[in-house]
C-alpha cells in the first residue's frame, strides 16, 4: 500500500479533518531479523541484525489537544485512545495499544507538552513472529508524535530512549530492536554495540539470500512466555555475578568486561565447575559467551563472503539456543531441519524464541528449492500452503524508519 492509499484510508477512519490540522503524513518503521547474537543484547554484548522490507506504517495527523486516538486496519485490534502525559496508565496486559503508549510516555518524559495525534496503523509484518512488529510500532509511533510536534531527538539518543521506554509493556529486553529499526542501512546487516551504542554496517553479499519462515507458533511476549523471557535475563545476570567472583573480579563487572578479562575457554571452565554455577546457570552462561563470539565471527564471514562459515555459525547458534538457552520449539527445530535438508547453508531460530520464526541462509540460486521444500514439507501438512507468502519470504536488507512523503511507496 502506498502512502497515498494509507492517507486515503486514514480519511475514511477519522473523517474530514479541520483545515488547521495540516496534511496527513505517513511514517514507516521496518521489522527486523536478527541474523545472529540472540538473547545477548540485554547482556550488553554485540548483535548482528538487519531491517526488513516488511514494516509497520502509521498515517497520522496532529491534534490540537493532548489526546491520541489509534485505529488499526487489522480488525482484530480494537481502537485505542490515551492522553499524552509522563504517567500514561497502561491498557490491560497484552493490549496492542500499550506499545503506542510506551512510545508516547517515553517522549512525554522528555517533552512534557506534546500534543496528541490521530493515527491509523497498518502492517505487513507477521504478528508475534519474532520479527519485532511490537518495537516497529513503538518506533513508528514515536516518529509520528515527534513529527507532529516539531521536536527532534538525536538518532542514537532516540534508540536508547525507546529501548528503555518499551520496558513499559513489562518485557526486560535489550536495545537491539529499536537501534536497528531506526539505524539500518539498505543492503546491509549491522553489528550493534552497546555502552556506548553504535552501529557498524556490513554489506550483504549480492548472491546471498536470507529466508524467514514463521513456525505458525506465536512468539507472544506475554503471560508464561514473558515470565520465561524475563527469567533468562535474571539467570544471565546471576551467572555473570558468580563467575566474576570466582575470577576475582567485582560482581558488577559487565559481560563485555568479563570477556576482556579472560578467554572464552577460561570462562567456560570456571562456569562448568559445580562450585561456581548450577547446571541451568552454567548452560545460560555458556550460550551468552559463545553467542557473543559467534557475532564477531559471523560479521567477519559476511565481509569475506564466506557463506559456508556463516551457515555453520547459524547452525551452532540454533543448537545453543535449543540446548543451553532452552528457548526453541519443536516446530522451529523442524523448520531448521527442513531448510538444511533442502540446501540451506545454515538456519536458526530468530527473535526471543518460544515460537516465532527461523532465518536460513542459502545461495540466491538455491532459494527456490528451499522455499519449495518448506512449503511442501512444513506448511502444506499444516494446511497453510495456500497463504505461504505471509509466512515464508525473502529477507531483504532494508533501510531504517522514516517519515514518507505522501505519494511514495513505503519500504
Amino acid at each position: 500500500m502506498t502512502s497515498t492509499d494509507l492517507a486515503a484510508a486514514f480519511a475514511h477512519a477519522f473523517g474530514a479533518p479541520p483545515s488547521s490540522a495540516g496534511p496527513v503524513h505517513v511514517v514507516r518503521a521496518p521489522g527486523r531479523v536478527n541474523l545472529i547474537g540472540e538473547h545477548i543484547d540485554y547482556c550488553g554484548l554485540p548483535v548482528f541484525p538487519m531491517a526488513l522490507r516488511q514494516s509497520v506504517r502509521i498515517a497520522f495527523q496532529p491534534r490540537s489537544e493532548r489526546e491520541t486516538r489509534l485505529v488499526n486496519r487489522d480488525s482484530r485490534f480494537a481502537p485505542s485512545a490515551f492522553v499524552m502525559s509522563e504517567s500514561i496508565p497502561p491498557a490491560p496486559a497484552g493490549d496492542w495499544g500499550n506499545y503506542a503508549r510506551a512510545a508516547a510516555r517515553a517522549l512525554a518524559e522528555r517533552f512534557p507538552d506534546l500534543r496528541g495525534v490521530d493515527a491509523l496503523v497498518d502492517s505487513d509484518l507477521p504478528i508475534a513472529a519474532g520479527l519485532s512488529s511490537s518495537s516497529a510500532l513503538v518506533v513508528a509511533m514515536a516518529l509520528a508524535l515527534m513529527h507532529a510536534n516539531g521536536v527532534t531527538v538525536p538518532s542514537l539518543e532516540l534508540m536508547e530512549l525507546l529501548g528503555r521506554g518499551e520496558r513499559y509493556v513489562g518485557t526486560a529486553g535489550g536495545g537491539m530492536d529499536q537501534a536497528i529499526i531506526l539505524g539500518a542501512r539498505a543492503g546491509c546487516a549491522s553489528r550493534i554495540d552497546f555502552h556506548p551504542l553504535r552501529l557498524t554496517p556490513t554489506a550483504v553479499p549480492a548472491d546471498w539470500q536470507f529466508l524467514v519462515a514463521w513456525s505458525l507458533v506465536p512468539a507472544e511476549k506475554s503471560g508464561a512466555a514473558r515470565q520465561a523471557y524475563n527469567e533468562r535475563t535474571h539467570e544471565c545476570d546471576e551467572a555473570r555475578r558468580l563467575v566474576a567472583m570466582r575470577l576475582g573480579q567485582r560482581d558488577d563487572i559487565t559481560y563485555p568486561a568479563l570477556l576482556a578479562a579472560a578467554s572464552v575457554e577460561q570462562l567456560l571452565e570456571l562456569a562448568g565447575a559445580r562450585a561456581t554455577l548450577s547446571g541451568v546457570l552454567s548452560r545460560r552462561f555458556r550460550h551468552v559467551v559463545t553467542e557473543g563470539t559467534r557475532v564477531r565471527q559471523a560479521e567477519a564471514a559476511m565481509a569475506a563472503q564466506d557463506l559456508a562459515a556463516f551457515g555453520q555459525l547459524l547452525d551452532a547458534s540454533h543448537q545453543s539456543l535449543r540446548d543451553d538457552y532452552e528457548v526453541s520449539h519443536p516446530e522451529l527445530d523442524r523448520l531448521v531441519e527442513l531448510a538444511r535438508e533442502a540446501g540451506a547453508a545454515g538456519a536458526r531460530l530468530t527473535g526471543a524464541g518460544f515460537g516465532g520464526s527461523i532465518v536460513g541462509l542459502c545461495r540466491a540460486e538455491r532459494a527456490p528449492e528451499v522455499r519449495d521444500a518448506l512449503r511442501d514439507r512444513f506448511y502444506a501438512p499444516r494446511g497453510a500452503a495456500g497463504d505461504v507468502e505471509r509466512y515464508l519470504f525473502r529477507a531483504e536488507p532494508s533501510a531504517g524508519a522514516e517519515v514518507l512523503t505522501p505519494g511514495a511507496s513505503p519500504g
